[in-house]
């Protein structure tokens, strides 16, 4: 057994080398609690208040009307798509429809006014913002270098109805030239994305306790193992359990559904490796950036619960799967940081994390570091998105990246996959619910 654990040391401590940037976090799974009696546990409201300066009456209410919001977006978005130009929240909660001047904009505005929302005008349609996306997509992708890599990827501004640029904040990207199809877009400097995941773990031994969202784990194979946060549990399109995570938490992803997939491990909060509970049935990294951890018969029923939780705190209960909206309310779990809150700020977007694509993601103003990865973006009490990047992962204190990127104009920010795109992937695929 001793030389067993010194394997597992030995390859644990080059596992980081295998990101982009070190990642950690997380810890010990109590057992299975029940839905908790009041709507929301007790850590997320601290974070709620702290980070939101709303009570939980609101933030429920809020994430409710954006919810909403989105299902009337989508079906105006479908009757008019060249007035349609975006819908969001404002700080104040407020629904409010962006509206130009394109074919059938009148007839837009009456059934938006009609249904109650406020419509605020627009010089540029969703549509053409879209397209706009589309070609600055494609110029990025063709940068020679060295500004190859120093643009992190473009992403619509849907409340200030431009196109912004992800840039990295060095003095070489002083000299970009923005083609003329860009224009109006803005360049926005930030450091560059890293991952928040895997980091070096050491082995051991842990109580085989149930596992909830937000929960640490391993995942090893012959070649070194990552730690990252626990996401949601689920079953697949046979009725098998699972957990859904991030995809870079796999060490092994073309491995994936075969007998060589990388192991997963419970991990408690001292670091050392628990009991094995499933392996990796599918990693997908990248485009939408996720894994399908197929649970062990044995160990199935540990997983059997609609739960997520910062470790030894009450949890909240999921009751359904939500979409992104600018301007709602959104709150993540992982062991690193807690519960942290913020504000979507940026919907279908396409960002650069090292070699990496992530596609059809959203954005919040969350401080996510080291090992959040993999862990539940909530909005609510639905499941939203799972944790995947952040422009201050590789920080050791929520504290320091505030001040940091403060100096800059800029906040931290986590980037995340949409649960809703991860299972329109697999077909069958479900987040619990109970």
């Amino acid at each position: 057994m001793r030389s067993v654990r010194a394997r597992r040391a030995a390859m644990i401590g080059t596992a980081a080398l295998l990101l982009i940037a070190p990642s950690a976090a997380l810890a010990h799974a109590e057992p299975a609690a029940p839905a908790p009696a009041t709507p929301l546990p007790a850590g997320l409201v601290m974070a709620i208040q702290r980070d939101l300066g709303l009570s939980p009456e609101q933030y429920l209410a809020k994430a409710e009307s954006g919810q909403k919001l989105v299902g009337f977006a989508n079906d105006l978005r479908a009757k008019f798509p060249d007035a349609f130009a975006g819908a969001w929240l404002d700080p104040s909660g407020n629904p409010l429809i962006g509206l130009t001047g394109g074919k059938g904009a009148d007839a837009a505005r009456k059934v938006a006014e009609a249904a109650g929302y406020t419509v605020k005008d627009l010089p540029r349609s969703e549509k053409a913002l879209q397209d706009q996306l589309a070609m600055a997509n494609s110029w990025i992708a063709k940068l020679p270098a060295p500004l190859a890599g120093l643009v992190g990827g473009a992403v619509v501004d849907t409340v200030n109805n431009h196109l912004v640029l992800r840039a990295t904040n060095t003095a070489e990207i002083a000299g970009l030239q923005l083609p003329d199809f860009l224009d109006g877009a803005v360049l926005a400097l930030s450091p560059a994305l890293g991952s928040v995941a895997p980091a070096a773990v050491n082995n051991g031994g842990a109580p085989a306790d149930a596992l909830l969202g937000g929960d640490s784990y391993a995942a090893e194979n012959a070649d070194g193992a990552f730690r990252c946060s626990l996401g949601f549990n689920g079953t697949d399109g046979s009725g098998a359990t699972v957990n859904i995570s991030a995809g870079h938490c796999d060490p092994n992803r073309d491995a994936a559904g075969t007998q060589a997939a990388s192991i997963a491990f419970q991990m408690p909060s001292d670091g050392v490796f628990g009991p094995r509970f499933g392996t990796f049935a599918r990693t997908n990294l990248d485009g939408h950036d996720f894994s399908v951890i197929r649970i062990d018969n044995g160990a199935a029923p540990r997983f059997q619960n609609n739960l997520v939780r910062v470790p030894r705190q009450a949890p909240l209960a999921i009751a359904g799967t939500a979409d992104p909206v600018v301007g709602a309310p959104v709150c993540k779990s992982g062991l690193t940081t807690g519960f942290t809150c913020g504000t979507i700020n940026a919907v279908d977007q396409t960002v650069q994390v090292g070699k990496r694509t992530l596609r059809n993601g959203f954005s919040a103003n969350i401080c996510a570091l080291e090992g959040d990865s993999g862990g539940t973006v909530v909005t609510g009490n639905r499941a939203l998105g799972i944790s995947s990047a952040s422009n201050v992962g590789d920080m050791k204190y929520c504290e320091v990246a505030a001040v940091v990127t403060t100096l800059i104009g800029d906040s931290p920010q986590l980037f995340a996959t949409p649960i809703n795109a991860i299972l329109g992937d697999n077909p069958g695929l479900k987040v619990r619910t109970s």
